[in-house]
């Protein structure tokens, strides 16, 4: 075959740095918008992006050329230092190392941009840490509760 062809479709979880709420509800749009476009910057897609004040999901369609781990990277340290610039009152946007990455079928990214649409909703109920690891017990991703949140 002389092209390449995928259909990579990823849902990515990442937290603030000890999960403290620096995320306000004033920055958020312009976050997101953000992110969305060092994605773009990377030939990828964001599908859709959010979260609440202590973590960010996005849904994104990325290339093959890319590691996983560059494009989290890239996004990590490309808006930490914008909201630093952006809004210094804030007292900072650090992320915590770790990330969740996973998969995501053509046919549940609807039911996945759901769930990131209705983030504030869903933490009503639910704290990052149990969403987080009933992500990873639904992808059958071993971890060890004494390194998860360090």
């Amino acid at each position: 075959m002389p092209q390449s062809y995928t259909c990579l479709h990823y849902h990515l979880v990442f937290s603030t740095k000890n999960r403290v709420p620096t995320i306000t509800t004033e920055i958020q749009p312009r976050l997101w918008e953000y992110l969305g476009g060092i994605v773009r910057d990377l030939y990828g897609t964001p599908i859709q992006i959010g979260g609440i004040e202590d973590h960010v999901h996005m849904l994104v369609t990325l290339r093959q050329d890319w590691a996983l781990k560059d494009v989290l990277r890239e996004n990590k340290a490309g808006s930490s230092g914008w909201a630093h610039d952006a809004f210094p009152d804030v007292g900072g946007l650090w992320w915590q190392a770790g990330y969740g990455a996973f998969t995501v079928s053509h046919s549940a990214i609807d039911v996945v941009k759901t769930y990131i649409v209705n983030q504030a909703e869903h933490h009503e109920k639910r704290t990052f840490q149990d969403e987080f690891r009933g992500m990873l017990v639904k992808h059958e991703i071993p971890f060890d509760e004494k390194y998860i949140w360090e």
